[in-house]
């Protein structure tokens, strides 16, 4: 109940810098609107570990590389993934792979990581080509064309395509509705199924998930493909032990809502820098040009040295998942202070990319900062930090490395773009960081 605090929240606010923000709703709306700039702001006052109080609990956010260091690394399984996201996404992505902990989370990753081995990187990087000429073929030249919705299509298209063998046809928008539903529930403001609020539409969304995924397992498990779909519905471990249905969907659904919703909001990262710096869209377009070919292979992804640079600080200045919340099982100390069992803790990439401590000019888009000469990135190794870390790290960041590459080596063979010198994109942080305009550009053919 909000307003009530538990002995454990008030020995927190007693013994950690921190402020309790407005009256019942605290941090709140800052927390949901301008999550960046206002853990920036406190970092500043109160260092790197500090409290707040968001939607209606006292939060602990720890900060820069050694906070992510401590709690990605995890040693003696000290922070639970699973009791820090189940509070935002618990209801709508149950069980996915990083709602797991411990032996249970490594039982599971042990069967999935066959699916993202080289051998079948290979396999999907050939089939999500032709996908990405038949989207980006349908697109037109337009004075404003809406990143966005037609990025957010394309990698739906190809994760249905790639993960599931199949095109979705007219269910796409109901589909990929449901998946928009269920990711901007986890930050409701009102945590109850109110008609027509966030929390009752992400409930509705994974009742549609779960039965779009549940009614093809039987065939799956009949005649296979070489789809991700498939390999789950096959795979088993050293002992024989195989998935449940209720766990294919429940991973199906949160790797098919990973796969293309992160790449998402990289690609629309890229697409923006690269429409304000020509000069790196030029370097880029000659980079992909050079291979003098249309569809990319495994091995021509080391040879875009350039795209790859320009990847990475798109990903700095925006990472994919800008918050990743735990809770504590243990007790720990962080920089002098001891944060109690069952504490709920933040910590955020997004934030760590943008600390001037730590990053030369760090508002500045300089892909420079990873070439070889400076590798800026390698001060500490949990200081650049887009896909996680250490046991959670991202079961899919090959994938989404070669699906990004692959998408963007077409576009800039067949497009250019460009937005006002004016133009700064507005991110909308409420749920995963996209433009809150849908990101309208310039699209011309060339």
């Amino acid at each position: 109940m909000i307003g009530y605090l538990s002995p454990q929240q008030r020995a927190l606010r007693e013994n950690l810098p921190g402020e309790p923000g407005l009256p019942v709703l605290g941090h709140s709306l800052v927390f949901l609107y301008s999550p960046v700039k206002t853990a920036l702001a406190y970092y500043q006052k109160f260092g790197p570990v500090f409290w707040l109080n968001v939607l209606g609990q006292t939060s602990v956010v720890l900060l820069g590389p050694d906070a992510n260091q401590l709690v990605l690394r995890n040693q003696g399984d000290i922070f639970s993934s699973s009791k820090g996201w189940d509070f935002f996404i618990g209801r709508f992505f149950t069980r996915g792979i990083m709602l797991l902990d411990f032996d249970e989370h490594r039982f599971h990753r042990g069967i999935m990581q066959a699916a993202f081995k080289k051998p079948m990187l290979v396999q999907y990087l050939q089939d999500m080509n032709p996908a990405i000429a038949h989207g980006i073929g349908r697109w037109q030249p337009l004075r404003e064309f809406r990143v966005l919705d037609r990025i957010k299509q394309l990698t739906l298209d190809i994760a249905t395509e790639v993960f599931m063998g199949e095109k979705l046809g007219p269910e796409a928008d109901r589909i990929n509705k449901a998946f928009v539903d269920c990711v901007r529930a986890g930050t409701a403001l009102i945590r109850f199924p109110v008609p027509g609020g966030r929390w009752q539409k992400g409930l509705q969304g994974r009742k549609t998930l779960e039965e779009f995924f549940r009614s093809r397992i039987a065939q799956r498990r009949s005649h296979p493909g070489t789809d991700l779909f498939s390999r789950l519905c096959q795979a088993e471990d050293e002992n024989g032990q195989r998935f449940t249905d209720a766990d294919i969907v429940n991973h199906m659904i949160f790797l098919l809502m990973a796969a293309h919703d992160t790449s998402t909001i990289t690609l629309c990262a890229v697409f923006y820098y690269l429409a304000k710096n020509p000069q790196w869209q030029d370097k880029v377009r000659a980079e992909s040009r050079a291979l003098q070919k249309e569809f990319l292979d495994h091995d021509d992804l080391a040879r875009l040295d350039t795209l790859d640079r320009v990847i990475k600080e798109s990903l700095r200045l925006v990472a994919p998942v800008h918050g990743i919340p735990r809770r504590t099982v243990k007790d720990v100390e962080f920089n002098g202070h001891v944060i109690p069992a069952g504490t709920f803790v933040m910590i955020s990439p997004m934030v760590t990319h943008h600390l001037p401590d730590h990053w030369r000019n760090a508002e500045q888009f300089d892909p420079d900062r990873f070439a070889p000469e400076r590798m800026e990135h390698k001060q500490h190794p949990y200081q650049y930090v887009p896909f996680g870390g250490g046991a959670h790290m991202c079961i899919g960041l090959h994938f989404a490395d070669l699906q990004i590459k692959a998408i963007l080596h077409q576009v800039l063979l067949h497009y250019r773009w460009r937005v006002p010198a004016h133009y700064e994109m507005k991110l909308d942080l409420t749920s995963l960081p996209t433009p809150a305009d849908h990101l309208p550009v310039t699209l011309e053919s060339l």
